[in-house]
């Protein structure tokens, strides 16, 4: 999370994030970081997030960061105003329409309340198997969206332009006009999207006339599910869309480590649905976005693999964004944006029922997004407000979760010129493969700690797909397996084509983590001192400021 100084001078920099970073790893049990007001500054100017070092039991989240007679507020809830929301600026061969916000509302928005837990408890199922009379359903709300005024804030055409203003700097942190309210790459990414589902659900309701109606979800982590669902292929259907890649209409195999033409997997159907199961994640939420901050700290790794890689699939890569799927501002306009979005809602749901805890952090429960309902009425929505789907009333059925015992085969023999290892100077532009000896701060964990594999400062061309894969103890990473135990990991960006007044694209600087408790168990070295890791690119360019290994709590 990226807690930036008011300009201090250079040199006190660099001493004192060395100073912070030496208080955390050279003593992470006496001197905890969490516990000291000296470390928490420290912590504070280094950019380590308490929630990186498991900062339990703690509501301090505010910082004062002072440089001269400048005060600077970091911490406590995100919110945006329609008031405030402003037109973003996207390259000039963006796709209309351009003006993201949404209408402006006759009122202040209402808070958001509970539906009646007498309503019908909507279940949502996958495409695959809900069956054409269903799909026709939802084909018909698409239909009716579209219909709709483009004034209307329950048209399609405005329900496209929610995503596009959370996601391209039209909406402003609300008391820092300055700073985006970007919802990717950070701990917002599930809450928005859930609430996002939940409204766009019950504004489809509202237009059939069916208040039972349930959004179908693209189950592809599931092999049955993984082809995109033919109903989305019918060139006479609302749910078409014409700027799609017909290369990969059904019945192809998605690739849920997909970046860009070029360096597609040419696997058989039965080797790349395996590869897939191997994708799946361990770690979900992304990391803490509060007042004050400047925006993308660091997405969770669902939303690098396989949200990123989906989106990047389905977008026309013949676009210079790979429109509309592959890039925020157009996604929304393909009706197979929310079906997909449903998907990694249901893993959210998943990952909750598998025993993990969301965070209790109160700038995370208390920040809000803004909605248009099924009567057109302006709600303002929080995170806590989300967590609890059958307060919500809905549910999910109709698939398994077998990705969770997917088991990668591990690659003998790849780590053996571990000796011979050259230092590393960061940063690093990854122009080639990258190895680097990474020092465990303790080999003993306590449980329910994760350690985790913290690639920090990785700063792109926002208009450009960045793929780069983490090999964890494989110096000979070409002769693993694909999909092998040792690749821990894969990062995918999307195109995020904001100008900067330059004509360039913006720079984007955020982190990427890596879950390493089974990793290491599987490998045989989870009593090792240190582990190496190798970051290999695979798509543009991209540079690393350092990597470090964490303890979280998930």
């Amino acid at each position: 999370m990226a807690i930036r100084p008011c300009a201090p001078p250079a040199a006190c920099v660099f001493l004192i994030c060395a100073l912070a970073t030496a208080v955390y790893t050279a003593y992470p049990e006496p001197m905890n970081p969490c516990k000291s007001s000296l470390s928490r500054a420290l912590l504070a100017v280094s950019r380590l997030d308490p929630y990186i070092v498991s900062c339990a039991d703690d509501d301090a989240s505010a910082v004062i960061l002072t440089a001269g007679s400048n005060d600077k507020k970091i911490g406590g809830p995100l919110e945006t105003s329609l008031h405030t929301c402003v037109n973003a600026t996207l390259p000039e061969n963006a796709l209309p329409p351009f003006y993201c916000c949404p209408p402006k509302p006759t009122s202040e928005p209402i808070n958001f309340t509970l539906p009646d837990p007498a309503e019908p408890l909507r279940v949502r199922r996958p495409v695959h198997a809900v069956g054409a009379e269903y799909m026709r359903k939802y084909e018909r709300v698409i239909e009716l969206m579209k219909a709709l005024p483009e004034s209307d804030p329950r048209s399609l055409y405005q329900m496209a332009n929610v995503h596009c203003a959370y996601c391209t700097g039209s909406y402003r942190q609300t008391g820092n006009p300055e700073l985006f309210m970007q919802i990717h790459f950070s701990w917002f990414f599930f809450p928005f999207h859930r609430a996002y589902l939940y409204f766009f659900e019950r504004i489809a309701a509202k237009l059939l006339g069916e208040p039972g109606f349930a959004l179908p979800f693209w189950s592809y982590d599931v092999p049955e599910g993984m082809r995109m669902p033919p109903e989305f292929d019918n060139s006479s259907s609302p749910l078409y869309d014409p700027i799609r890649n017909p290369n990969h209409a059904p019945p192809k195999v998605v690739d849920l480590e997909f970046a860009k033409p070029g360096i597609e997997n040419n696997f058989t159907d039965e080797h790349q649905i395996q590869q897939n199961l191997w994708t799946l994640p361990s770690l979900f939420h992304g990391q803490p976005f509060r007042a004050g901050q400047a925006d993308k700290p660091g997405a969770g790794t669902v939303e690098l693999c396989p949200h990123n890689p989906v989106h990047n699939w389905v977008g026309n890569t013949t676009k210079t964004s790979f429109e509309d799927m592959g890039t925020y501002y157009s996604s929304g306009r393909d009706p197979l944006f929310y079906p997909h979005h449903n998907n990694l809602d249901r893993l959210w749901q998943a990952w909750r029922d598998l025993g993990h805890v969301d965070f209790t952090d109160p700038d995370w429960l208390d920040s809000s997004f803004l909605f248009y309902d099924e009567e057109a009425r302006l709600v303002r929505i929080t995170v806590r407000d989300v967590l609890d789907i059958d307060k919500l009333r809905y549910r999910y059925d109709g698939v398994g979760m077998p990705w969770a015992d997917a088991q990668p085969p591990v690659t003998p023999g790849v780590n053996t010129k571990k000796g011979t290892l050259k230092s590393v100077r960061f940063p690093v532009s990854l122009d080639a493969a990258v190895t680097a000896e990474v020092m465990r701060p303790r080999v003993l964990r306590s449980r329910p700690e994760e350690e985790v594999l913290v690639v920090e400062g990785v700063e792109s061309d926002g208009t450009d797909v960045v793929k780069f894969d983490v090999y964890v103890n494989a110096m000979d990473y070409e002769k693993v397996v694909p999909g092998g135990r040792e690749m821990a990991g894969t990062y995918v960006s999307l195109k995020h084509p904001i100008m900067d007044g330059t004509g360039k694209g913006m720079r984007i600087e955020t982190t990427m983590r890596v879950a390493l408790n089974r990793l290491l168990e599987d490998l045989g070295a989870d009593g090792d001192q240190s582990v190496t890791v190798t970051l290999v690119p695979r798509s543009g360019n991209v540079k690393i400021r350092s990597l470090k290994i964490v303890y979280i709590v998930e």
